[in-house]
């Protein structure tokens, strides 16, 4: 795990009412564990983990204006400085608008500001602490520097809204610590904060001006080149933990993520460039790319990969699950593609040892919960297998495909015909039924009606659906596990809605949450209302690049990066000026893809190229679950949740063997159940803390403690140990 930290306060460490803080630390007595330090007081920045050289670049002007880059950017040192120029008089924008994936952080005179990118990948929270603001790209470091208690309110809203910012607002697991809204900057001023949004935003009230379809692909295909080539064009690593190398020295930087026993039991990756090759179009398209097929612009061999380099593709096969004839087909798909001679193929076969909920009990701590925890070493298995830098096509489907409210917006225009081909379609996806001359009727209805809706309404309405089912009534929110293509679509008609992990919570906990959305309800919203397909579809982007942020570090290969193209700034700019019209037909992720690809010489795909698939994907969340389902019982016969006050262990337990057996039941809100169970546990059995120093924050001892009620607020850290 990689994150920055820092802090501004006044030169005195100024407590309440600018008086000096005598309980202040001096910053020469805390600091991180691990950490290198970029520059010092009065606004120290430290970089803390496993940083590349490469990764970390500094540029600074004068002794008070600098700006440190983390991360993949594809900026010359010269476009830097003009950046720091444009930042020095107020042009954030310009920070962000470099290829790859980084943060930004910017030193003129006393202020300080702080980037987060638009996708959510790369957050940035921040904390009141000694009279002015900690910050950091993870969350963990600074509930540490205050001793934060856990915000069970915020587990409660991320397990019954989990899309919903107005349920989660910019809170975190850990009280007093918040998140920057994605497209936001963080501005410090002797320990005074500011955030400030730093993309523009269309208006419910005028929609954006639409481009042209094919420049806007054409677009499209610019920038996903350019982030492709940002990350081939970086020195390649080879991984090497062999003995008095700093990556064999370094004990992590955060106590149980990532200790060297973990490391070794891994082993390195492969040097070199690699991806993932699914047969999908997401991830063959990024392993079309960097390979540096024939036709690609770029150096005299191609794109990316030098004279006689190979890319690796990798493939994952699981045998426990079979899949049947799609999977068969996805597979025959992913051996055409990886046939060129810039590509090794490389098939991970894996049984059941690789099935979800495997290994619950030795994954590393990550920054927050996430779905992904239960199947990291399902993805661990795969990654093992690839390179020192590896492409993943997450976050293809989020800033490509339309949100079904996308339909909304169009109404809103006056666009009705461009709805014919998508209701069409909708009304075929789930087979032949005697309503599907219905469904055209149906979706127009619910589209219509959410146009007709209001924000503060919809976002009202959505509350007393929690307050009613927590009372008891119509059988508890979320979705149906047999939910088809038109039952998601119109569920997700609206402006808010619950998650399926909602079904399982106490009427408590689902109250709490309404008495959230209330609240979100009445204040006036940040910046100009957006249409009901844009807000919802940035609030799915937004969850999904957090949830990627902790796949990265519950499936983390020590030594290997990944790199998700498709959650760059300079990508999702460029797909977000893709044409609603063109966003809602059928099939358009595939044509956007396919037109990317032809544009860079790449023409001939295999047959069935772009068809997409969830089958295989429930059926190893169900497989797993039931050969898993001994160890869930148990998790679950005394779990931290109930303690908390968020489900009731039997109905859980209830839940766990009715969908082992077959019930038509969300997999996805157990599976949410299962990971916030297990990262609780994990939370409370680390010991130690991220900071040394005489100042640092007294030593944790938490292992074998249990969540107390909400009640008592009892710190996280200092649950009741046995002697």
């Amino acid at each position: 795990m990689r994150w920055l930290v820092g802090w501004s306060r006044t030169s005195a460490g100024s407590g309440p009412g600018g008086l000096p803080d005598p309980e202040g630390p001096d910053d020469a007595n805390v600091q991180p564990v691990g950490a290198q330090l970029l520059w010092g007081a009065p606004a120290p920045l430290w970089a803390v983990g496993d940083w590349r050289p490469d990764e970390v670049r500094v540029i600074q002007t004068d002794p008070t204006t600098r700006l440190a880059v983390f991360g993949r950017c594809g900026a010359s040192d010269d476009a830097l400085r003009a950046g720091l120029v444009a930042a020095r008089g107020g042009a954030l924008r310009h920070l962000s608008a470099w290829p790859g994936s980084y943060t930004a952080v910017a030193q003129v005179g006393r202020r300080l500001t702080v980037l987060g990118d638009l996708a959510g990948a790369r957050p940035v929270f921040h904390t009141a602490w000694s009279g002015g603001t900690a910050y950091a790209t993870a969350a963990l470091p600074l509930a540490d520097l205050v001793e934060a208690q856990l915000d069970v309110g915020h587990l409660a809203a991320l397990l019954a809204c989990p899309d919903a910012p107005e349920a989660l607002g910019d809170s975190t697991p850990y009280t007093g610590v918040r998140r920057v809204p994605p497209g936001h900057a963080l501005i410090l001023r002797d320990g005074a904060r500011d955030i400030t949004g730093y993309e523009p935003t269309t208006s419910l009230a005028v929609a954006a001006p639409q481009r042209d379809a094919a420049q806007a692909m054409d677009g499209v295909r610019n920038a996903l080149v350019e982030s492709v080539r940002t990350r081939l064009a970086a020195p390649r690593h080879a991984p090497d933990y062999g003995a008095g190398t700093p990556e064999a020295r370094d004990p992590g930087p955060v106590p149980g993520m990532g200790p060297a026993q973990r490391r070794a039991a891994r082993g390195a990756p492969a040097p070199g460039i690699g991806a993932d090759l699914s047969g999908g179009s997401a991830s063959g398209t990024l392993a079309l790319l960097a390979a540096g097929l024939p036709g690609m612009p770029g150096t005299p061999h191609g794109l990316g990969t030098a004279a006689g380099e190979r890319l690796q593709a990798v493939t994952f096969n699981d045998l426990a699950t079979g899949g049947g004839r799609a999977r068969e087909a996805e597979l025959e798909r992913a051996r055409a593609l990886a046939a060129g001679p810039r590509l090794r193929h490389v098939i991970v076969a894996a049984g059941t040892e690789a099935l979800p909920y495997a290994g619950l009990a030795d994954g590393p701590l990550t920054d927050e919960p996430c779905p992904a925890l239960v199947d990291a070493a399902r993805h661990r298995h795969r990654l093992a297998a690839g390179s020192a830098d590896h492409f993943v096509g997450h976050g293809a489907r989020q800033v490509l495909d339309a949100h079904p409210a996308r339909l909304t917006d169009l109404l809103m225009d006056r666009r009705r015909r461009h709805l014919l081909r998508p209701v069409s379609a909708l009304a075929r996806a789930d087979g032949p039924s005697a309503h599907s001359l219905f469904v055209p009727f149906t979706v127009y209805r619910a589209a219509r009606r959410l146009a007709r809706t209001t924000y503060r309404e919809g976002i009202e309405a959505a509350a007393d659906a929690l307050l009613r089912a927590g009372a008891g009534e119509n059988g508890g929110p979320g979705t149906t596990g047999a939910a088809g293509a038109v039952d998601a679509s119109l569920a997700a008609l609206t402006w808010c809605r619950p998650g399926p992990a909602a079904r399982w919570l106490t009427g408590e906990a689902l109250a709490e949450v309404s008495v959230r959305l209330h609240g979100a309800a009445v204040r006036p919203p940040a910046g100009p209302l957006q249409r009901p397909g844009e807000r919802r579809a940035a609030a799915a982007l937004g969850r999904h690049a957090a949830d990627h942020r902790v796949f990265e570090q519950a499936a983390e290969v020590r030594g290997q990066r990944l790199h998700a193209p498709f959650l760059d700034n300079q990508v999702v700019r460029a797909c977000r000026a893709l044409p609603e019209a063109l966003r809602v037909q059928p099939g358009a992720r595939a044509s956007v893809l396919r037109a990317v690809l032809a544009g860079a010489g790449i023409r001939e795909l295999p047959p069935g190229w772009g068809a997409t698939s969830h089958a295989s994907h429930a059926a190893a969340m169900r497989t797993g679950l039931a050969a898993s389902l001994g160890n869930l019982l148990e998790l679950f016969t005394a779990p931290l949740l109930a303690d908390a006050g968020l489900i009731e262990a039997h109905v859980v337990r209830g839940a766990l063997c009715a969908a082992a057996e077959g019930a038509a039941l969300p997999l996805d809100g157990l599976a949410e159940l299962v990971a916030v169970e297990v990262w609780l546990r994990r939370l409370l059995a680390r010991r130690g803390t991220c900071w040394t120093g005489s100042a640092a924050p007294r030593q944790r001892a938490a292992a074998g403690g249990v969540i107390p009620p909400r009640a008592q607020g009892v710190p996280f850290g200092t649950a009741q140990v046995e002697p």
